[in-house]
């Protein structure tokens, strides 16, 4: 594919390493971001130090802290952003010219659920609601077992960009087809996006496990192994549920692919946060989930699982879906149970 210009809406970690991978493959790309200081340390020092720090940019990679312009000023529009301000960043930019009259294709690499009156919701579907009718399965959404700290440096990567609309799909797929990435195309947006979310709430258990596993006699590899089984299998019943119909998303890069990497990588926030609960004892500043999650800045890493497992837990009472780790997680996360003791209670079940 051409040079094209890429507008990324958000600078965390993993917006930044896509950015560098699509400025490998030759597009020029415009990140925002409402942080002076990121601004500042990517259009002058060439690295984002807040928040991928010790990684050289391209100069092919800008920042702006206005959200309209990257909005405005290029041909695709990704979004980067947590999930906690996703929907007010798109609220932003729905008079912008190009997304109020359609100019530019919008992809989301964003993980997690959306608040609703009726329930938590899917990203994609949360951001048709508000956007044009043209965008009604014609956006994209991106995921796959992928640290931004390998992303970056050009590590072998595999994604998947999934949409409604076939043709989109392909384009989205040919456009991030840049050295060090593999990206496949999909029609399961909905499963896609389970597996993208849902993996992040296995994986802070599994860094609970992780972290009680190295001084016990009891939990050692085998143990993680049927966890990150476990869990894969209630991922795939809330996918289900949720309206997913293709059971080859679960087994592919979006599903155990995903959950793999999330579970065993160094680089996992989850992950890490599952072995903070353990070995620094993190939990212990917050009251309950609502707290942890209202304070979750204080933490110095987002671990998108926190927020999604409160959604996962209200979508299993509406659903009346019985996932036994998704809810031990949220009795961990609420202060009902200490994680020790849940796992004992898991995992030593006759």
């Amino acid at each position: 594919m051409s040079q094209k210009h890429i507008g990324i809406i958000g600078s965390g970690a993993w917006g930044t390493g896509v950015a560098q991978a699509l400025a490998r493959g030759g597009h020029f790309v415009q990140m925002y971001s409402h942080d002076a200081d990121v601004l500042t340390s990517v259009n002058q020092n060439h690295e984002n130090v807040k928040y991928l720090p010790g990684y050289t940019l391209s100069e092919k990679v800008s920042v702006s802290n206005d959200i309209a312009e990257v909005a405005n000023s290029n041909d695709y529009l990704l979004f980067a952003s947590p999930s906690l301000y996703l929907m007010d960043n798109l609220k932003k930019i729905l008079n912008v010219p190009a997304v109020a009259r359609t100019r530019v294709e919008i992809g989301v690499l964003t993980k997690g659920f959306i608040p609703d009156a009726a329930g938590p919701r899917l990203i994609v579907e949360s951001m048709e609601s508000l956007l044009p009718e043209y965008y009604r399965h014609n956006i994209v959404y991106i995921a796959g077992p992928s640290h931004a700290e390998e992303v970056a440096v050009g590590k072998l990567t595999g994604l998947i960009a999934a949409c409604g609309n076939p043709k989109l799909a392909i384009e989205f797929r040919d456009l991030l087809k840049v050295p060090g990435l593999m990206v496949y195309s999909s029609f399961d947006v909905i499963g896609v996006q389970i597996c993208a979310a849902v993996k992040n709430v296995i994986a802070i258990v599994y860094g609970c496990l992780d972290a009680v596993a190295e001084h016990s006699t009891i939990f050692g590899d085998n143990t993680e192994s049927l966890l990150l089984a476990a869990g894969l299998n209630e991922i795939q019943t809330i996918g289900f549920a949720m309206g997913a119909t293709y059971p080859e998303t679960f087994t592919s890069i979006a599903g155990v692919g995903d959950l793999d990497v999330s579970c065993k990588s160094k680089w996992g926030r989850n992950r890490r946060f599952g072995r903070d609960i353990i070995n620094s004892g993190i939990l212990s500043k917050f009251k309950n989930l609502d707290d942890l999650i209202q304070h979750i800045g204080e933490i110095g890493y987002l671990p998108e699982g926190v927020i999604a497992c409160k959604y996962v837990h209200e979508i299993c009472v509406q659903k009346n879906l019985r996932l036994l780790i998704c809810s031990g997680l949220y009795r961990i996360l609420n202060r009902e149970i200490e994680p020790e003791d849940f796992l004992t209670e898991l995992l030593m079940k006759r």
